[in-house]
């Protein structure tokens, strides 16, 4: 079926062509029937699967025509995805009579509110700032027909559902509400009973395993020859775009600076940056400008850049659902994609809670003619009988190595 086929108007269904798209993804193809007829509805898909659309296409065919009041709120955990969906809302909106705000922290208030002030039909938000224009009457939601709650479980992740409670109040009761995250735990089936009206569900492909279209690997090797792998990898891949994702704000200021010592091209992503050298870094990511963008999970969830090839991770996740969110980066859209992951012995224990939470053994690879050093890694036996016999404690983090500390 085509976009034609699905009840939206005519101009939306330009819009959505003009961005190339052909045929409906599957979960597109599910929810915006549901959308457009006026109902409730919980969505559930992996990550790349084309959900923005799967929402945006439809409530701009229920608004129609701007009024300049907010008819339509979507929420979002964090400034780089609300500036994305409200990118995309723009996009699809190219031969509509729109009016599209984009409201979030980390700058000033005065575009924003000289935007509301004017007039707005659809906002997008982050709950923080927008409750503070809330708060200062700047911002009123009560016009509000269709309410969209975007990557929930990264919200309730990040703490904002009790903010994204008190701005739910602030809506209207009778509108139609939708909520899309990746998975659906029993927090947000409880938000969920509370805030939607008898809602459809849809649930696309298994919620913990990687997207079909993403070749992924493990590639084990000693802990002080884990950038030297990086270049080899690097140097030997032929990629488009490569996102290289670290553990914390410093290894990827470290790899960044490592990686421009080897000429190549790098943005940088991640929370200490200002909002100026994130948009620059995402702009010119996008744009081509950088071949290699290095980010903590501040772009694992949403971030949603057309022809990433690759994506290696040079730290293994310590939480076994960001792998499944950070190798989603690739294969988007129908496409194919690759994600390595470097893993040291030290990390084997969160290799083996990916895998049992993806129920899935990943192939582990050697890269040919690499100068490796020995690693137990080669022989993961020798490791695990190590783990047993450590007296380290387990917990939610993962293993801890060596003897307990003597109180």
């Amino acid at each position: 079926m085509s976009f034609q086929g699905l009840g939206l108007l005519k101009p939306v269904v330009h819009g959505a062509q003009r961005m190339g798209y052909v045929e409906p993804s599957p979960i597109q193809l599910q929810a915006i029937p549901v959308i457009v007829a006026g109902k409730d509805l919980v969505a559930s898909a992996q990550t790349g699967t084309g959900k923005t659309a799967a929402f945006a296409l439809p409530a701009l065919t229920r608004l129609k025509t701007g009024k300049n009041s907010i008819r339509c709120l979507v929420l979002e955990p964090t400034r780089e995805l609300a500036m994305q969906v409200e990118s995309a809302f723009r996009d699809y909106a190219y031969f509509m009579e729109m009016p599209i705000t984009l409201i979030h922290g980390g700058v000033g208030y005065g575009k924003q509110r000289e935007n509301l002030t004017r007039g707005s039909d659809i906002v997008v938000a982050t709950p923080g700032r927008l409750l503070d224009l809330l708060k200062s009457q700047t911002a009123d939601l009560s016009h509000v027909e269709v309410l969209i709650l975007d990557e929930v479980d990264r919200m309730l992740d990040m703490g904002f559902l009790p903010s994204v409670r008190q701005i739910i109040e602030k809506c209207p009761r009778a509108r139609q509400t939708l909520l899309f995250s990746a998975t659906i735990p029993e927090e947000i089936a409880r938000l969920s009973s509370w805030c939607l009206r008898d809602p459809a569900r849809i649930e696309i492909g298994a919620r913990r395993s990687p997207a079909e279209t993403v070749n992924h690997a493990f590639y084990p090797v000693a802990a002080d020859q884990k950038f030297d792998l990086l270049i080899a990898l690097l140097n030997r891949t032929h990629f488009e775009s490569i996102l290289i994702f670290t553990r914390t704000k410093e290894g990827a200021d470290r790899i960044a600076h490592k990686l421009k010592a080897q000429e190549h091209s790098v943005a940088i992503l991640h929370s200490n940056r200002t909002q100026r050298e994130r948009v620059e870094a995402l702009e010119g990511f996008k744009g081509g400008k950088y071949e290699v963008m290095v980010a903590t999970d501040i772009a694992a969830r949403g971030i949603d850049i057309a022809g990433v090839s690759h994506v290696i991770n040079y730290d293994v996740p310590q939480h076994p659902e960001d792998y499944v969110h950070r190798i989603g980066r690739t294969g988007r859209a129908e496409r194919a994609g690759d994600a390595f992951t470097i893993m040291t012995a030290e990390e084997l224990p969160h290799v083996k809670e990916i895998e049992r939470f993806i129920n899935q053994t990943v192939p582990r690879l050697k890269l040919e003619n690499f100068p490796y050093v020995y690693t137990a890694l080669f022989n993961e036996d020798e490791v695990e009988a190590v783990l047993r016999k450590a007296r380290g404690v387990r917990t939610h983090k993962g293993y801890s190595f060596g003897r307990r500390k003597r109180r």
